[in-house]
């Protein structure tokens, strides 16, 4: 693993409220416990996302969604602020921007992600799923941004 990746993921850890607020009433230890847990934590996350086909990272006026088959990591912040998804898209996982999309009615009725790989097209309505490349391609039609496009990656 990168020393910058650790860098950011120990700052974010030492930065949040809670650890902060330890440190400041004397607990350091269990401060230091916990963030190392945090960092610990959101490097098996990054291992996923770089790791699973289907994961993604989804950015919306609702905040910044980084998914990972069955486990979603979110922020109510833009992925400017959400420190392990900007971290994730920097080592490569799909990134889809919908914060351009403006006809939320057309996005909200898509499928979902398969969580797994598995596609079933006999399903339909919501409990439709579909592979990352196919949602990828329903999104930008919408006028979703797409940063490392897995669709490429197939082509070659």
């Amino acid at each position: 693993m990168q020393i910058g990746v650790l860098r950011v993921l120990r700052t974010t850890a030492a930065s949040w409220w809670r650890h902060g607020e330890l440190r400041r009433t004397g607990q350091t230890v269990l401060a230091q416990r916990l963030e190392r847990q945090t960092v610990l934590r959101d490097l098996g996350h990054l291992r996923q996302a770089a790791s699973l086909p289907n994961a993604h990272v989804i950015c919306g006026e609702g905040g910044t969604f980084l998914h990972l088959g069955w486990t979603t990591v979110s922020s109510f912040a833009p992925i400017e602020r959400f420190p392990l998804a900007a971290l994730a898209v920097a080592r490569g996982t799909p990134f889809i921007d919908i914060r351009p999309v403006t006809d939320v009615i057309a996005f909200a009725n898509l499928p979902r992600v398969t969580r797994n790989g598995s596609v079933n097209p006999e399903h339909s309505g919501a409990d439709r799923c579909v592979s990352l490349t196919t949602y990828i391609d329903m999104v930008e039609k919408l006028g979703a941004k797409i940063a490392n496009d897995p669709r490429s990656r197939q082509s070659i």
